[in-house]
């Protein structure tokens, strides 16, 4: 008869600290929900000699994977390390070796989820990966478990706290890209290098994971369209605010007549749509079904004890499996084989900002180029004059993306047209 639940734990930076802290501070809690206590034995870091403010007890400190994968106490580890290598091999290994994993590495499970997933298969143990998605908010065991009578139709998330805290101050504070970003950065919610988070890369790898969970079908990141906000302006969410609407970095998956729809990209959202109102750092993921209808999870989506949240509950759920002889009740549920939808097929109204001469005549040959690319106009607005040049705003009726950037290649030769400020899509079921 075990006496505790053994754990490796690789990493022992924000996450990780964490963890031991949620762990250690919950021990008797924890004990009593398992039914066997946890312990942590063993921790690997790059550099044993690094002053930490976390305590590890009498966890052993290694800098040597093997010690970990190669004691036969251990059953389950816990990788919270971050970025691809060395970690996917080392949740590989620790599979091949016949012991539970739980990680919060979106890049791996996003990347390299199916081999790992057959792996875990293969050798009978667990692989969960909550915290991958949303940090602290419950998505991934909801999808598969609580919502697993559905069918789901769409999932949409404001899955990045970084530009979600960037887009917010820009509305709230009238604050331009450059100066919000470096604020951003000071503040320590954007990384030096921020391409991953402002470029929408961070929100593609989760979207790959939660459209593959939705749908039962594998996407991967490859397979997701991404934009970043980088092109955002202030007058956009003014123009915006003044439609009715909020603009967000939004991770979308559709089901759509042409395939599963995945993609990422800036969108004016209805003031009216529940992701609408969520700001600074936090997260949600909105989620519809043919049984539940909408359903919305939300919470903070990044942080030490948020993410260890998550991460601490999967190390519950793996010891319970443990506690009772029994593994892999839900590894990968990717059975199907759904079709892609390639962009160029997606179809959603968009906001459209031009500069355009100011003189008779403009107008009609601007309606006439968007009319040659089938692309009907909802509303057209003007409202001021840019160095004798007239801004006009228009919203389209839903067009095919092919038939966008069609009729901008055309607007882009025209003379009348001076620039194209801004195309941006427009996530809704009804025009404001």
């Amino acid at each position: 008869m075990k006496r505790a639940i053994q754990i490796g734990l690789l990493g022992l930076g924000t996450v990780g600290g964490s963890v031991v802290k949620i762990v250690q501070e919950n021990a008797a809690n924890i004990s009593q929900k398992v039914g066997l206590p946890l312990k942590i034995s063993r921790v690997l870091v790059r550099n044993k000699e690094k002053q930490r403010t976390v305590d590890t007890g009498d966890a052993i400190v290694t800098t040597d994977i093997n010690d970990i994968l190669a004691d036969p106490a251990i059953d389950i580890i816990v990788e919270v390390m971050g970025g691809e290598q060395p970690a996917k091999e080392y949740i590989l290994q620790a599979l091949n070796a016949g012991k539970h994993v739980v990680t919060a590495n979106k890049d791996v499970i996003a990347k390299y989820g199916r081999e790992l997933f057959t792996a875990a298969e293969d050798n009978h143990v667990d692989l969960l990966f909550e915290a991958s998605v949303g940090g602290g908010i419950p998505i991934i065991r909801p999808l598969k478990q609580c919502l697993a009578a559905n069918q789901i139709t769409e999932v949409m998330g404001i899955v990045n706290g970084t530009t979600n805290y960037m887009l917010t101050k820009m509305m709230n504070e009238k604050m331009s890209y450059a100066d919000v970003l470096a604020e951003a950065q000071a503040k320590g919610y954007a990384e030096a290098d921020p391409t991953a988070d402002v470029g929408g890369w961070d929100a593609a790898r989760k979207i790959a994971i939660l459209s593959s969970i939705a749908f039962s079908s594998r996407v991967t990141l490859d397979d997701v369209y991404v934009e970043g906000i980088t092109n955002i302006s202030v007058e956009d969410i003014e123009y915006a605010r003044e439609l009715g609407y909020v603009i967000k970095l939004v991770a979308v998956a559709k089901d759509s007549e042409h395939g599963i729809e995945v993609r990422v990209h800036p969108a004016f959202i209805p003031n009216s749509h529940p992701l609408a109102g969520v700001s600074d750092v936090f997260n949600a993921i909105y989620v519809k079904g043919h049984a539940v209808g909408e359903a919305m999870f939300y919470g903070r989506g990044a942080g030490g004890l948020p993410t260890a949240s998550a991460v601490t509950a999967d190390i519950i759920d793996v010891a319970r499996d443990i506690k009772h002889n029994t593994s892999s009740r839900i590894l990968c549920t990717c059975f199907e084989n759904k079709p892609l939808c390639p962009v160029g097929k997606t179809e959603l109204p968009y906001y459209i900002r031009l500069l355009v001469e100011d003189k008779p005549g403009v107008f009609a040959a601007i309606a006439g180029a968007f009319g040659a690319q089938q692309v009907s106009l909802h509303s057209v607005i003007q409202k001021r004059k840019i160095n004798n040049c007239a801004e006009i705003v228009l919203i389209t009726y839903p067009v095919s993306n092919d038939n966008i950037k069609l009729a901008m290649n055309t607007l882009d030769g025209m003379s009348v047209v001076t620039k194209v400020r801004s195309v941006i899509r427009v996530e809704a079921e009804e025009i404001a």
